[in-house]
């Protein structure tokens, strides 16, 4: 919007949340609109835009529920059926739900048996939300990673839409560890730098959620990629976690001359990379010739994690890895525990 009032030279004055990335804000200003910091979400802002628009007699578009939004995203959904014609499924990202809808109308249109899923995170959930209880309700919305869906109330036009008007299969709720995951196989695997409002179409696939659309064509929108380099470094660090890739670990090692330095011998020998090492003495339990050791290294994945779980066991008695704690299936030789999922999806042929 930004771009094309200036080259129509229309003035535009863009509201947003005081924590909006700074690249979504310094490229509205590249593009020549007035941008306005106010609230600390989507809600806030968009009452204060409504409020200014009524005060300076000005014409206040929705970002996400205005008809002509949804129209203009639509033709998205006109140039998925245009180049891939014998798709199965569209998998959307949802905030207000102006993207679903516009792409949802669209493809039910040209090919009615195209399944249309949308997607939110478990930290922001409006939409989801209001389908399950058919009406339109205020979510608390708290700190989340694809910051473009953190709206806490769904559009009234694009609720009414999704809920009567037979264009959504089903919404689906993905988790955060997951979008984090996501971006970092776009940037690895696909040189694609995304926001996590769009990672969540990826995302969702990658937790198994649509095991239903295994072996099918399945298109997953990608919409945004106004992400700061700082979260992107952050949403980096947690997918390598979430992967076993980043592991962090305690551990108790002789402080007399050269107990560090054989930690950190063994550890190159393990072939991981040490990403940091901080030493703790005052709260040790033991002896004062002893030193507990807080790392964080860089592995391979989950199998060569195991290998350096090993070894340590090995060569420390006193050490502690918190994440294998948390998922012990993980940890050589550990059961999983009784499954209590009715039909479990990993169960099924």
């Amino acid at each position: 919007m930004s771009y094309h009032t200036t080259q129509m030279g229309i003035p535009c004055i863009v509201v947003m949340p005081t924590r909006a990335p700074i690249t979504k804000l310094t490229k509205c200003q590249s593009y020549g609109a007035k941008t306005l910091l106010h609230g600390e979400n989507m809600a806030e802002a968009k009452h204060y835009a409504m409020g200014l628009a009524k005060e300076k007699k000005l014409y206040y578009v929705n970002g996400y529920d205005h008809p002509n939004v949804i129209e203009g995203q639509g033709t998205i959904g006109i140039e998925i059926i245009e180049q891939v014609p014998d798709l199965d499924a569209v998998i959307v990202p949802v905030g207000g739900g102006s993207i679903l809808t516009g792409i949802a109308v669209a493809v039910k249109h040209l090919k009615p048996d195209t399944q249309i899923y949308g997607i939110q995170t478990e930290k922001a959930y409006s939409m989801v939300e209001a389908l399950k209880r058919g009406e339109r309700v205020k979510i608390n919305i708290e700190a989340t990673i694809a910051d473009g869906l953190a709206v806490n109330l769904a559009g009234v036009n694009t609720f009414y839409n999704l809920k009567n008007a037979g264009i959504l299969d089903k919404m689906v709720i993905v988790k955060e560890d997951w979008v984090a995951r996501a971006i970092m196989h776009l940037v690895e695997n696909e040189r694609y730098v995304v926001e996590g409002a769009a990672a969540v179409t990826i995302a969702a696939l990658m937790a198994g959620l649509f095991p239903n659309l295994k072996g099918k064509k399945v298109v997953c929108i990608l919409s945004g990629g106004n992400i700061d380099t700082t979260i992107l470094a952050r949403a980096l660090e947690r997918g390598m976690a979430a992967e076993g890739r980043l592991v962090k670990f305690k551990v108790t090692v002789s402080d007399r001359p050269g107990g560090m330095a054989d930690m950190c011998a063994m550890l190159a020998n393990t072939g991981v990379t040490l990403r940091d090492c901080i030493p703790e003495r005052a709260w040790v339990k033991g002896d004062v010739f002893s030193v507990e050791m807080k790392v964080i290294v860089e592995t391979r994945g989950w199998e060569h994690t195991k290998e350096l779980v090993e070894i340590v066991k090995k060569r420390y008695k006193d050490c502690y890895f918190p994440e294998m704690s948390e998922h012990p299936d993980k940890v050589p030789g550990a059961k999983r525990g009784p499954c209590l999922a009715p039909n479990p999806v990993c169960m099924q042929k």
